[in-house]
């Protein structure tokens, strides 16, 4: 009987164990993870570490930059860039296996003749992070270039068409969104948002970004999700953030928030509501909730706070709950539906890393490498510091039984040695 069961659930099984085995060992392909909003299903996830314990691999990344590690089928990817004896900056593509932290490969994939312009000292010309999916490989070096590699590290399109002027540098990463490659070009004046095919670089549309903000330029990642029928693209900018349509660019809606600007944040979707911080000089967080058309900042806002709301670090929505932590180190659990603060706390040192979920635990991580871990839960309840000593603005990656955390000079392996799925 057992047997003629199996036989006759074999499609409702064989999905069951695909399911089993994707939640086994999960990639983290883009930037916060697969769904971009900092959640992890990994297991087994360390605790404890420090620069001398549970570290499996220790490696030095040339040159400088601040994307964060992705992970895909066992191989991690970042990019950086490095400034040779004979001038200019080399935009550089790497490779690194997640078992070992060997060196896979390291491709040029534009050579910069100048400095890549003005540059803040929280930035790099390397801070976008990469996208992977199926057998490419996207990265971005914003004013600088895009572009497509496949996972030997081969660029088979380059896209430097777009010229902008920047202000501090590149920031945020593009994502892919129901077949077209995204990111905003917002730099101090004519602020445009794109997408390109992601085959071949080409551009499918381009649309501008025209707010009353006085100051154009930010740096945030966009959100693709699915709001019933509609397929949005939530994209922040300086004084608004917007709606768009993945396939046209049609402007669906915004929210306009005054003249913040320099936002970091990524928006986060749950419970019916995008969560999106405002950026500079007075950061606030707000609720929307998506739908309808045109400008919705009167009727659309369900809930919106100031205290202890971040510049840089994006949130993290669990269950009923929302987390996240001020640029000066003010972390906040509130419930997401209303925004009713539970707990408020001073954790150590300034942040720049967006926090992570994993095993019912918030991961903090702090300029200075040290990460504050504390309990999914609305009672504040800190159960591991773990410092690695260095320098630390990306955010990290983590899979079953380890993080992969990239420093001013370093990318570390922590927790267990086993491998990660897919590696060789």
């Amino acid at each position: 009987m057992v047997r003629a069961w199996m036989q006759a659930s074999g499609a409702l099984i064989g999905a069951a164990l695909s399911w089993m085995q994707l939640m086994a060992a999960p990639d983290w392909p883009e930037f916060r993870g697969p769904t971009g909003q900092g959640i992890s299903t990994a297991t087994s996830v360390p605790l404890q570490w420090s620069a001398n314990s549970n570290v499996v691999w220790k490696v030095e990344v040339p040159g400088e930059g601040w994307s964060s590690p992705v992970l895909s089928q066992g191989e991690l990817y970042l990019t950086t860039a490095v400034t040779p004896s004979s001038g200019g900056v080399q935009l550089r593509a790497l490779s690194f296996a997640a078992e070992t932290g060997k060196l896979r490969w390291d491709t040029e994939v534009f050579l910069e003749p100048g400095t890549g312009g003005g540059m803040h000292q929280k930035n790099s010309k390397a801070s976008p992070t990469p996208v992977v999916s199926g057998d490419w490989v996207y990265v971005h070096f914003g004013h600088l270039g895009t572009a497509g590699l496949d996972r030997a590290g081969k660029v088979h399109w380059r896209q430097s068409e777009l010229k902008y002027s920047p202000v501090h540098g590149n920031g945020g990463s593009p994502i892919l969104a129901d077949g077209v490659l995204f990111f905003s070009c917002d730099g101090g004046s004519g602020p445009f948002a794109v997408a390109l095919d992601p085959e071949t670089g080409a551009i499918r549309w381009r649309v501008d970004r025209e707010t009353a903000a006085a100051k154009k330029f930010s740096f945030s990642t966009a959100l693709f999700l699915t709001n019933g029928t509609r397929k949005e693209i939530i994209s922040p900018g300086s004084g608004a953030v917007f709606s768009y349509d993945p396939a046209t660019g049609r402007e669906w809606w915004r929210v306009a928030y005054g003249n913040g600007y320099s936002v970091v944040p990524r928006p986060v979707f749950a419970h019916g509501l995008i969560f999106v911080g405002t950026g500079y000089d007075r950061a606030s967080l707000l609720a929307i909730r998506p739908g309808g058309e045109g400008d919705l900042t009167e009727s659309n806002i369900v809930w919106q706070t100031a205290r202890s709301a971040p510049n840089t670090p994006s949130v993290v929505v669990v269950g009923e709950l929302i987390f996240f932590v001020s640029d000066g180190g003010i972390a906040t659990c509130a419930d997401a539906r209303t925004g009713r603060v539970h707990w408020n706390e001073r954790l150590e040192g300034d942040y720049s890393a967006s926090p992570v979920w994993a095993e019912d635990r918030v991961y903090f991580f702090n300029e200075a490498g040290l990460c504050t871990v504390v309990r999914s839960a609305p009672k504040f309840e800190v159960l591991a510091k773990n410092d690695l000593g260095e320098r630390l603005l990306a955010s990290p990656a983590v899979t079953d039984g380890a993080w992969f955390i990239r420093t001013k000079s370093h990318l570390f392996r922590i927790g267990s040695p086993a491998p990660v799925r897919g590696a060789e």
